[in-house]
């Protein structure tokens, strides 16, 4: 399983799951680490001026260590209502191409498929994740009041798939 973080400028972490691993709140809060140094490191300042994340309402999301985590960095949160999918992005214009691109391909073995999901990511440029982010803000602005300008440099998608979901194995 991944988690990919991203934000109008491209992906900011990726995060595998090692194989048989799953996600609770204490793994879900390390990757928040990881998101945490992979921001200071590509997106220099944005700590200091505020981050919004978004993420589902999934148990590990919802728990109350990570609710502290987020507390303690003063996170903010972009609620996702269920069945929204104007709301998750990167459930259409991230991961429907990225199944294209896989798709009818078979791999060897787990990380060849990473090898090429990291690969297939580092060749978008940024117009593909701006028009992402945008497809948030219909008219400039999304339901949340949020404008281009915060969309650019706050916003953060989550989402996850499985080898399984992308028809690879």
């Amino acid at each position: 399983m991944a988690t990919v973080f991203w934000d109008s400028r491209g992906i900011v972490l990726l995060d595998i799951l090692p194989k048989g691993e799953s996600v609770n709140a204490d793994r879900y809060c390390e990757t928040l680490d990881q998101l945490r140094h992979a921001v200071r490191r590509k997106r220099p300042g944005l700590l200091r001026s505020g981050v919004v994340l978004q993420h589902d309402n999934a148990t590990p999301h919802t728990a109350k260590r990570t609710k502290e985590w987020l507390e303690r960095y003063r996170w903010d949160i972009i609620p996702h209502p269920a069945h929204s999918p104007d709301l998750a992005p990167s459930d259409y214009h991230l991961f429907g191409p990225l199944k294209c691109h896989l798709g009818g391909k078979k791999f060897e073995d787990e990380d060849e498929l990473i090898g090429e999901v990291r690969d297939w990511f580092s060749k978008l440029d940024a117009n593909f994740f701006t028009q992402g982010i945008y497809s948030l803000l219909p008219g400039g602005k999304n339901a949340r009041g949020l404008h281009r300008k915060e969309a650019n440099k706050f916003i953060f998608t989550m989402c996850k798939f499985h080898a399984c979901q992308l028809n690879t194995f």
